[in-house]
Parts: C-alpha cells; sequence; structure tokens
C-alpha cells in the first residue's frame, strides 16, 4: 500500500537535520572521544542528596510531589529562585518567575509568543545552535552581529539599527557565550539595553553559563540594567545540578509572564512536579554555592588541560579562544579548512574523536573554518589522549593540504 504524502505546515520547511542530534549520537557511542556535547561532569552530579530529596519527596510527600501542579511550577521553587538571585544582589518578584523543561523550553515559548513569518531576529554571530533549532520553526530571518573578545559588537548593531533594521528582538548569551566563550562588558550590555529601548524590540537574555566563572568578576546582568521591561531571562540547572531532572528558569516582564503560562500549559501542562519538589528540595537544605565552586574549580582544571593539549599537539595555524569560564573552547583553523568534512572523513573514522563544526552555529553565513570544544565532561584521560589523536591527524592532513 502507497503511504500518504504528509501534510506538513510550510514551517517545517525550516526544520532540518542538524548538528545537535549528531552530537547527541556522538556522545552516547562508547568508541567515540566526544567532545561535541555541552555536558556536564557527570562524577560531579550531587547523587547522594538527590537521592535523599527523591526518598523524601515520594515517602513523605507523595501525595503532593506526585500530583499535577500548576504551569507556572512548584511555588517553592520559584521561591527558591528568587532567594538564589537575593544572594546576588538581585531582587527578583516572584510573580515573574516560570519554570521551565530546561532553559532549551524558553527559547521555544519566546519565539512561539513573539516571532511572525519574517521577523527579523539579532544574534551573535556565531550563535547557539539550539536556539536557532527553536526559532527555525517559527520563520524569522536573522541578522548576526559578530562578536569578540568583549561580546557582541553592540556599535555594529547601533549601525544597522540606525539604517532601518527592526529586530523583534536581540537574543544573546552574554556570559561565556556559546559557541565562542566571550563574555560582553558591562559598557557593551549597557549600550545594548539602551538601544532597545530607543529602538523598541526586546532582549532574550540567556544565562545558562553565568555561573561557571573561573577568573574575574562577574558583570550585570542585562535584566539588572532593564528599566523599562524589556528583558526576558532564561536561567538553568542543567550546568549546576543535572541536566537529566530537565529544569530551568524565566524572568518576564508582567505584561508577558500570564502569556508564557498560558504557552507553556499548551505545551506541556508543566515540568515535572516531582522533579521540582527535589530541586526545591536541595536548593533549600544543601549548599548550592559550595556545590558550584567544586564545579568552578574542577572545569577551570579541565579548561587548561585541554588548552595545554592543544598548544602541545596542534598545528600552529590552529587558534583557541581562552575563556574566562563556561564549558567550551572556539577553534579556529585556517582559511579554506572545512571542519565539517575533517570531522566526517577524518576525525571521526580515523581518530574516533568528535567536536561540532562550526558551520552550525552561524545564523547567516556559511562559515567553515571553525569548531566548538567541550572539556567539562570529558575525563582528564580522554581529553589527553583525544587532542592528541587529533592533533597527529591534523598535522598530517594540513601538510597534505
Amino acid at each position: 500500500m502507497k503511504d500518504a504524502l504528509p501534510h506538513f505546515a510550510r514551517r517545517m520547511s525550516r526544520v532540518q537535520p542538524n548538528a545537535v542530534g549528531a552530537l547527541l549520537r556522538a556522545g552516547a557511542d562508547p568508541s567515540i572521544t566526544s567532545f561535541a556535547g555541552g555536558y556536564p561532569d557527570a562524577s560531579l552530579f550531587p547523587r547522594d542528596a538527590l537521592q535523599r530529596h527523591f526518598s523524601a519527596a515520594i515517602l513523605n510527600d507523595g501525595h503532593t510531589s506526585l500530583q499535577y501542579t500548576v504551569a507556572e511550577g512548584n511555588p517553592r521553587l520559584r521561591a527558591e529562585v528568587v532567594r538564589m538571585y537575593a544572594r546576588q544582589g538581585m531582587n527578583m518578584d516572584f510573580e515573574n518567575t516560570l519554570i521551565l523543561q530546561g532553559s532549551q523550553q524558553g527559547l521555544d515559548l519566546t519565539a512561539k509568543l513573539l516571532i511572525d513569518p519574517g521577523d527579523v531576529i539579532v544574534t551573535e554571530s556565531p550563535t547557539f545552535m539550539g536556539a536557532l533549532v527553536a526559532f527555525n520553526c517559527y520563520e524569522p530571518r536573522y541578522v548576526g552581529i559578530p562578536i569578540d573578545a568583549n561580546g557582541m559588537d553592540t556599535e555594529v548593531l547601533a549601525l544597522k539599527l540606525k539604517q532601518g533594521l527592526k529586530p523583534k528582538f536581540a537574543y544573546t548569551i552574554p556570559d561565556f557565550q556559546n559557541p565562542s566563550g566571550a563574555t560582553m562588558s558591562t559598557e557593551r550590555r549597557k549600550h545594548l539595553v539602551q538601544l532597545a529601548a530607543l529602538y523598541d524590540f526586546i532582549i532574550l537574555e540567556d544565562t545558562a553559563y553565568r555561573p561557571l566563572r573561573y577568573r574575574g568578576k562577574s558583570p550585570p546582568t542585562l535584566l539588572s540594567l532593564d528599566k523599562e521591561d524589556r528583558v526576558i531571562h532564561l536561567g538553568s540547572f542543567s550546568k549546576i545540578l543535572a541536566p537529566g531532572l530537565r529544569l530551568g528558569w524565566m524572568v518576564a516582564p508582567s505584561s508577558m509572564i500570564e502569556k508564557f503560562g498560558i504557552l507553556k500549559l499548551a505545551a506541556d501542562t508543566q515540568c515535572s512536579t516531582l522533579n521540582m519538589a527535589v530541586t526545591a528540595a536541595y536548593l533549600q537544605y544543601n549548599d548550592l554555592d559550595h556545590h558550584v565552586e567544586t564545579l568552578r574549580q574542577t572545569y577551570a582544571r579541565k579548561q587548561d588541560l585541554m588548552l595545554k593539549a592543544t598548544r602541545n599537539n596542534f598545528p600552529q595555524e590552529v587558534s583557541s579562544t581562552e575563556p574566562d569560564g563556561g564549558l567550551f573552547l572556539w577553534l579556529t583553523f585556517p582559511d579554506g579548512f572545512d571542519t565539517e568534512v575533517f570531522m566526517a572523513e577524518q576525525a571521526l573514522p580515523h581518530a574516533r574523536v568528535a567536536f561540532v563544526p562550526g558551520r552550525s552555529f552561524f545564523p547567516d553565513s556559511d562559515q567553515r573554518n571553525a569548531a566548538r570544544f567541550n572539556f567539562s565532561g570529558p575525563s582528564d584521560e580522554k581529553i589527553e589522549d583525544g587532542m592528541a589523536r587529533l592533533g597527529h591527524l591534523l598535522k598530517k592532513h594540513l601538510v597534505r593540504t
């Protein structure tokens, strides 16, 4: 019997296979050393504490922790998020806080709320490919703004706005940007907020990596600089507790938060009541700041290890960023080098090493001579061995080309 043709919506033309699925598959193959996914170090998950809280949530509070709850999320967890920000000197409003299925859901909900087909989204270039996957379904147009060591070049954005660019919103990862690792300077943060007010657009601030600072002092969040309710702020427990909990949060203006709650209800009704109860208990009864400090120390050491392995093993023509935090290095290869072809034809079959080719991160251009490497997930041994094998292969390949 002949299969009926699928009657896909027009927007599905923008939903295509991408590097996200490939990197997750590479991370699941034990024969491959994967520097691809943004995986935390699984040995650092607070398993004993979480086990205690899961047991207590089921045995002592199962009548509520296994039941439905409100779409906005467990009130106790929302209150703990507010307290977490208060310790950082930021006063948040409980009513403006929404619990998410990871901050990734916040990208989808924002796109669903704000984007009409053809609307312009400003992003950094390169930017988080998971955001592009989330936004693409709603048929936007992208304008990528270049970044340097101080983050998005807001002077370039200002010039485009002056020339008539009218974005619906600007998406930014201001702290340890994925994939580049850059942190937006305080001056540029202030400038971006000023531009949003002057040219009437929203800022979507993604802070998934902000707690993982290894050196220096954190600039203020864009949310804390906003005086006109123009910032939608996303955070995540994936990088500081465990990604399997699938929990993040959103802080949004009063004019938007109710509609976000309705969209959340339509999408999945709510996050896991059990996982929210456990996470709230963890935050209440454990020292999250101490746990995050352990993560910082471990990841700083792993970053140094990968940087050293890169310097010792890779050709001199390959350069790397040296971020002050986050989970990634961004490597740039010689002009004309295609990291996607190299990984498919050389790195995977011969070195058994995976990374994320750079092309997937560019919203409106086709740049191929860069790649993202994750250092937090692999063990020390895999970092040293995998980078050595890859470097050996690169030296032979670059000599031939």
